[in-house]
């Protein structure tokens, strides 16, 4: 192929692309993902994130296309983290933020492009535990959200039991990203949940879940070399490439739905079940092994769900009535 383009470019039929040199922030941040990838070890979401918040950071130092990390100073680290924090307006997102800052001013110090740790300069993004509610769908909204679903096309059956799997289940969109065919043991009536390292968790598949998956696999799944279980059905045939492509369904199945909840992503799922559950009696336990938390402390937060639960524990207003 190459000798071919050679000819056809001394024939004056082709030309020869030349090489796009990357830039020093382009080449600083392919080392600042092997670093994260090789050295710390990462998970794939994780350097995603931190990737997406040093390249904001790293053009903004670009002096004459070249990154000149030794002219930073205190202030200048100081003025980023206020305006990604106003532009955010997420407290989990802004505490990512500056955890995936203090990482590339570590790797930086670490590489001599600055001499004083400025990572204490980094300031302190407040993020209180169990500060707010958190956001799910109510019975009605959820049964209509799944009525709103078309089932007809292959799109559609895929599409269908990959909601089912975050409305019954709560899946993380990423747990529904990775999910393989060897994860499926139809015997046992079981799905495996792998996670970092060698963590493997076994659900029960659901009855309606189990049959829209099963519809998917005989009469919607592509025949492909993937063996992940939900692929494009357009080729080429391939596992999504991250988690937004899930978010990105269920917020279109919400506006299908007519229904806007203040945050559309896969976690809204996620939320409504634990909050069903909780309702019909479940108790905070059973959420947390449902949903898979290692900290106890994760679930407590919808313990704040549940008013008439509450309500016994609240002390009485000063001079109100016994």
């Amino acid at each position: 192929m190459r000798r071919l383009l050679t000819l056809l470019n001394e024939q004056g039929v082709a030309a020869v692309d030349p090489a796009v040199e990357p830039t020093s922030a382009e080449r600083l941040e392919g080392e600042f993902r092997r670093y994260l990838e090789q050295e710390r070890r990462l998970a794939p979401a994780t350097v995603f994130n931190y990737l997406g918040y040093a390249r904001r950071f790293l053009a903004e130092y670009c002096r004459d296309g070249e990154v000149r990390l030794d002219l930073l100073q205190a202030e200048d680290v100081v003025g980023f983290v206020q305006r990604e924090a106003a532009r955010l307006h997420h407290g989990k997102r802004a505490k990512l933020m500056t955890t995936a800052l203090r990482s590339l001013l570590q790797y930086a110090r670490y590489r001599g492009l600055i001499k004083n740790d400025l990572r204490i300069s980094v300031p302190t993004v407040a993020n209180w535990s169990m500060a707010s509610l958190p956001r799910a769908l109510s019975s009605d909204e959820l049964q209509c959200f799944l009525a709103s679903c078309e089932r007809e096309s292959a799109v559609g059956r895929r599409n269908w039991a990959i909601l089912l799997l975050l409305a019954r289940l709560g899946l993380r969109a990423g747990e529904v990203v990775a999910l393989a065919l060897d994860d499926l043991d139809w015997a046992a009536g079981e799905l495996c949940i792998r996670s970092a390292g060698t963590r493997a968790d076994h659900l029960p598949i659901p009855q309606d879940v189990g049959e829209a998956l099963a519809d998917y696999l005989c009469n919607s799944r592509p025949a492909c070399a993937s063996r992940r279980v939900f692929v494009r059905i357009r080729a080429p045939h391939r596992g999504f490439a991250t988690s937004a492509a899930i978010s990105t369904l269920v917020r279109r199945a919400l506006a299908r739905a007519g229904l806007d909840p203040a945050h559309k992503g896969a976690h809204l799922l996620r939320h409504t079940v634990a909050t069903q559950m909780l309702r019909q009696g479940a108790s905070l336990d059973e959420i947390g092994e449902l949903l898979r938390h290692r900290n106890p402390q994760t679930t407590m937060i919808y313990a704040k769900v549940d008013l008439d639960l509450l309500r016994p524990l609240a002390l009485p207003w000063p001079g109100s009535a016994p």
